[in-house]
């Protein structure tokens, strides 16, 4: 039986968050206007008859915006180069709550003075917030490019400090 991709379709701080399937691994979390989501997803399912994949990563991410998940466990899948598979596991790897630098990731990915190709592989991250491509910010600091929109990325590193702050009291 061969299985077709399929989406659900949730509510968040953030807008509706679409997340995406092949079956057994979460393939996407994309923004309803994301800047590179494609625009066949699959069927779209309802919540109560979608795989457990995508029930599973529904009740993760209502977590996280809630404040009471600080990291993911789910079966990933995400196409790409194998430049952009290192990014995004490097993306993996940022501490919730603290943000990097594209230099920073361009380091650890073991590819020094390629920081706007670090940032390039960043924005494809198909598997926004559970790869958390909003950890990275300009070497200033500064909150630059997201594929869902600056002022989401400000929203989710206000919610990460905020519930990181929590924590250590």
């Amino acid at each position: 039986m061969t299985f077709h991709a399929q989406h659900l379709s949730i509510d968040s701080p953030v807008g509706t968050l679409r997340l995406a399937t092949d079956g057994q691994h979460l393939t996407a979390v994309y923004f309803s206007e994301h800047r590179h989501a494609p625009q066949d997803l699959g069927e779209e399912v309802g919540e109560v008859d979608a795989p457990p994949v995508l029930q599973e990563a529904a009740r993760q991410l209502r977590e996280y915006f809630a404040g009471t998940r600080t990291d993911f466990d789910l079966p990933l899948s995400a196409a790409g180069t194998d430049f952009q598979q290192r990014v995004w596991g490097a993306l993996a790897r940022i501490p919730y709550g603290t943000t990097c630098s594209y230099r920073q990731l361009a380091d650890a990915v073991g590819s020094p003075g390629a920081a706007r190709a670090a940032g390039m592989a960043n924005g494809r991250n198909p598997i926004s917030i559970v790869v958390p491509c909003h950890r990275v910010v300009g070497a200033s600091g500064a909150i630059t490019g997201y594929g869902g929109g600056v002022e989401r990325k400000q929203v989710l590193l206000d919610l990460e400090r905020r519930v990181a702050g929590d924590l250590l009291w």
